[in-house]
């Protein structure tokens, strides 16, 4: 009995890693990744909406910096996602370096452009919130700085990537320029709790909880999910575009493309 038991769950491991392994095939996903888009762009927008609207207008007016506060609900989501995003790509990086996964390393390239979008997005938002706040644009804060920096490592993954006429050497380049990287991310994370920084600390805590108003938080949050979608969204766009280019000779995009036509 105890022999069948074990036997049935080998069975169903087995069945479990081939189906995400099937998945992994640029054939298979590719009209997967096509039937996601729409939900995922859908819900981006429809949670922007939302979260727009609880920032701008039902939000209460922070009793220290008055409306200025707003700026938040786009610059703190923004931030939060430019940290994911690179998290995700060297995560994909690793992937595709140790199983050798095509999919993987075309995931990790078309996460970069949405990444250094936000990464963008988040430096000038911030920029925007300092004026009024810091009295200036711009200073060479601990975490400012580390999130420049975080801006340039899309920006040199991008141009890597572009410089390596081989895909496969352009992507191992690539992974170890990601995995390299990653030590900036808890730099940015903790820059507020190791140095004496001008940015202040995170206003919501695993541990203690949120010190902002419970509308804000909800705001904050809405916003935050609406960039995971609208990340998502971009992210699968994108790999099929990679994927139709480097799979261009296979049958099954010579077939796609007629279907097309």
């Amino acid at each position: 009995m105890r022999s069948k038991t074990s036997e049935s769950l080998r069975v169903r491991r087995q069945t479990w890693f081939n189906s995400w392994f099937n998945l992994a095939s640029p054939q298979n996903f590719f009209p997967i990744a096509g039937k996601m888009i729409p939900w995922f762009t859908a819900c981006a927008a429809i949670l922007m909406l939302i979260g727009l609207y609880i920032g701008f207008f039902v939000a209460p007016t922070d009793f220290q910096q008055g409306d200025a506060y707003r700026i938040i609900f786009l610059h703190v989501p923004a931030a939060w996602m430019s940290m994911v995003i690179y998290l995700a790509m060297a995560f994909w990086a690793v992937i595709g370096l140790i199983f050798n996964t095509r999919l993987s390393s075309m995931m990790a390239s078309a996460l970069a452009p949405t990444g250094a979008i936000l990464t963008f997005l988040a430096l000038a938002t911030g920029s925007i919130w300092g004026k009024p706040t810091w009295g200036t644009w711009w200073v060479w804060d601990a975490r400012l700085t580390s999130e420049l920096i975080l801006l340039f490592l899309y920006f040199g993954f991008i141009g890597l990537q572009s410089a390596i006429d081989d895909p496969r050497r352009a992507d191992k380049a690539g992974a170890v320029l990601l995995i390299v990287g990653v030590i900036n991310i808890p730099v940015i994370y903790f820059s507020v709790q190791w140095w004496n920084t001008l940015h202040q600390g995170s206003s919501i805590n695993m541990k203690n909880g949120s010190s902002m108003a419970a509308t804000m938080l909800v705001g904050m949050l809405i916003m935050a999910l609406a960039f995971w979608a609208y990340s998502i969204a971009m992210a699968l766009l994108r790999v099929r575009y990679i994927i139709l280019e480097r799979e261009r000779q296979s049958n099954w995009v010579k077939a796609h493309w007629e279907t097309m036509q």
